[in-house]
């Protein structure tokens, strides 16, 4: 090989290093998928929240407005869903309430007899039935929304698929869960019923 062909050779290379033509399109390419990848998330993230806000404000609006004598605890459900299924479409939305007869009630167990004093009402252990269920619980709350002065534990259950799933991250598409809960007293529109004094033996 002569010297003018490695010279030439040279001065290729040398151009070649120099040149930047169409490294913005790899730079580009490679920026692209990630900054996708953030944009999703974010409007994932202002999904989530969003819901969680408008979520909790129709919990506290429903619970108010199912304290009352005149209170309809379906229809108070259903607005909780509507408000929630416009920012989160189809969502599945499952509304439970627990009720006492006093706030010092909330998750106590029935009253019993802890002969052996393991925490829990054991064979042969005797029991007042306080809320008239046949058995012994260790959470005395009944399921509905009670009556006149009760307290209520209102709490809901979203799950609904995101707008922005992020595919290409474990767990990115799955759907997404939710909850609200608030405590509240019924109004005093009528005489409270008291706990039960039935006894019971645990068996």
């Amino acid at each position: 090989m002569n010297l003018r062909a490695i010279l030439v050779g040279r001065r290729a290379a040398l151009r070649l290093g120099f040149d930047q033509r169409g490294a913005t399109l790899v730079e580009f390419a490679l920026i692209v998928p990630v900054f996708l990848m953030l944009l999703l998330g974010l409007f994932d993230l202002g999904q989530l929240a969003y819901a969680k806000a408008i979520l909790s404000g129709a919990v506290h609006q429903a619970a108010r407005s199912s304290s009352l004598e005149t209170g309809d605890t379906t229809k108070a459900d259903a607005h909780v869903a509507e408000m929630v299924r416009r920012i989160a479409p189809g969502a599945a939305v499952r509304s439970s309430r627990v009720n006492y007869y006093d706030f010092a009630d909330l998750g106590r167990p029935e009253r019993w007899d802890d002969v052996n004093n393991d925490g829990t009402c054991s064979k042969g252990e005797g029991y007042v039935d306080e809320n008239n269920n046949g058995r012994w619980d260790a959470d005395i709350g009944v399921a509905g929304n009670g009556g006149a002065g009760d307290v209520v534990i209102y709490t809901v259950d979203v799950t609904y698929p995101p707008l922005f799933g992020l595919p290409l991250i474990p767990g990115g598409s799955d759907d997404r869960v939710i909850s609200a809960s608030v405590v509240k007293k019924n109004q005093p529109f009528a005489d409270q019923a008291r706990y039960s004094s039935g006894a019971g033996t645990c068996s």
